[in-house]
């Protein structure tokens, strides 16, 4: 079973100790922690910003080659 790239609702709530959205938002701002805010409005973290790892690369954009 592999661990996701993001933090659960569950792991927000006892990370921040806070139970409503903003108020996690918030909590994560003061603490410096980088987040995401999905359509609903719930902060998504991810693993890699608590763990201390360097972020995951989810999509790379592409850029065009350009010759001068």
């Amino acid at each position: 079973m592999s661990e996701s790239a993001f933090l659960s609702s569950e792991d927000v709530a006892t990370l921040t100790g806070r139970k409503l959205k903003s108020c996690q938002v918030v909590q994560l701002r003061k603490m410096g922690i980088p987040f995401y805010i999905n359509a609903s409005g719930r902060p998504i973290v991810t693993r890699s910003a608590v763990e201390g790892r360097p972020p995951e690369i989810i999509k790379k954009t592409w850029e065009p080659h350009l010759t001068t």
